[in-house]
C-alpha cells in the first residue's frame, strides 16, 4: 500500500502518519522495519531495495520519503517510480510526505487515487473560522475549555502554525488545570511572545520602508482570522513601547537597562531596542497621533478598522 500526504499542513500530515503506524504493530519492531528518506533524493533502485526487502519479525515495513517532487525528480524517475508502485509488496506501507500541494493532474495523485493500493489525502492549514474550530476541539480534545474570544485570540497570535499551537494550547490546558475555561488573560499571559512575533515582523517592514511586505503581512493576519480591532490594540500597544525605548535610548541606554527598567523580558527589549533604531523620535510621534486619531475615527464611524488599518501600513511605510 502507498499514501501519499501533501499540502502545507505538516502536523496534521504526521499525525495521521502516527495512526497510521499505531496499526502496524509493536513500535520497536516497526522502528527496526522502518526506511526513511529525507534530504535526498534517492534513486528508484534504492527505493525498490527498501521497498522490497522482508519485514523482520513484523508484518510490515514502513518506508518514508519527504519532499520527493520538491526536488524536481527526473523524468526517468518518476515514470519508473509510477511503473513500479502497483507493484509493491503487500507486506510494505509506503509513505509520502510532501510539504506543499500537488496539483490535482499531477501524476502520482492521480495514480495514488486510481490504484487499489493507493490513497492520497491533501492537507491544508486551517484560517479564519475554520482555524478557531480548530483551536476549541484541541482544546476539547486535550481535556479543556477555551471561552470563544480566547480561541480568537490564540489562533491570531499564532497563525495556522499548528504545531507551536498544539504546544500553547497544551501549555494553557496544564496551566488551567480543568478549572473553568481558558480566557483571554489566560492566553495573554501564558503566551506572550506568539502575540509578538506577529507585531515584530510587521513593524521590521514598516521600519523598513517595505509596504508591500507590511501589507501582505496585514492581510495574511487577517485572512487567518485575526481580529482587526485586536491588531490595532498590537499597534498601539507596540508603538508605545517603541517611542518609550526610544527615548531611553537617547539616553544612551542600551537593551539589558532597558529591559530592567521597563521589566520586560531580554528577548523582547532587544528586539524594540533594534525596530527603535529604524524611526526617529518625530516619526513616532507622528504614528502614535494617527493611532488616536485612527482610534477616534472607527469608533465614531468615520472608517472601518480593516480600512484605516491597510491606510495606516501605507502611510508609515511612504514616509
Amino acid at each position: 500500500m502507498f499514501y501519499l500526504f501533501h499540502g502545507d499542513d505538516p502536523y496534521s500530515q504526521q499525525e495521521t502518519l502516527a495512526g497510521l503506524t499505531e496499526r502496524l504493530g509493536d513500535p520497536a519492531m516497526l522502528e527496526l522495519n522502518t526506511t526513511q528518506f529525507d534530504g535526498r533524493l534517492p534513486s528508484v533502485a534504492e527505493l525498490r531495495q527498501a521497498c522490497d526487502s522482508v519485514p523482520f519479525l513484523a508484518p510490515a515495513r514502513l518506508v518514508i520519503f519527504h519532499d520527493i517532487f520538491q526536488k524536481r525528480p527526473a523524468e526517468t524517475f518518476i515514470k519508473e517510480l509510477l511503473d513500479y508502485l502497483p507493484n509493491l509488496p503487500e507486506t510494505t506501507r509506503l509513505v509520502f510526505l510532501e510539504s506543499r500541494r500537488l496539483p490535482k493532474n499531477h501524476r502520482l495523485v492521480k495514480l495514488a487515487d486510481s490504484a487499489e493500493n493507493g490513497f492520497v489525502k491533501q492537507f491544508e492549514a486551517p484560517q479564519g473560522s475554520a482555524l478557531e474550530r480548530w483551536v476549541r476541539q484541541q482544546v476539547k480534545v486535550s481535556g479543556g475549555k477555551i471561552e470563544p474570544f480566547a480561541a480568537q485570540m490564540l489562533a491570531a497570535n499564532v497563525g495556522n502554525d499548528l504545531q507551536t499551537l498544539s504546544v500553547e494550547i497544551e501549555k494553557l490546558v496544564l496551566y488551567k488545570n480543568s478549572e473553568g475555561s481558558i480566557d483571554v488573560d489566560d492566553v495573554a499571559l501564558l503566551s506572550p511572545y506568539a502575540a509578538e512575533a506577529n507585531i515584530f515582523d510587521l513593524v521590521d517592514a514598516l521600519g523598513n520602508r517595505s509596504g508591500k511586505q507590511a501589507a501582505q503581512l496585514l492581510q495574511k493576519k487577517l485572512t487567518e482570522g485575526a481580529d482587526p480591532f485586536y491588531l490595532f490594540s498590537m499597534f498601539v500597544r507596540q508603538f508605545r513601547l517603541i517611542i518609550q525605548v526610544k527615548s531611553l535610548v537617547m539616553q544612551e541606554m542600551h537593551a539589558p537597562a532597558i529591559a530592567q527598567r521597563l521589566n520586560m523580558h531580554s528577548f523582547v527589549a532587544g528586539k524594540i531596542y533594534q525596530q527603535s533604531k529604524q524611526f526617529t523620535l518625530e516619526q513616532l510621534k507622528q504614528i502614535y497621533q494617527r493611532l488616536l486619531e485612527m482610534d477616534v475615527q472607527v469608533k465614531t464611524g468615520q472608517e472601518d478598522m480593516t480600512t484605516a488599518l491597510y491606510l495606516l501600513v501605507a502611510g508609515i511605510a511612504g514616509s
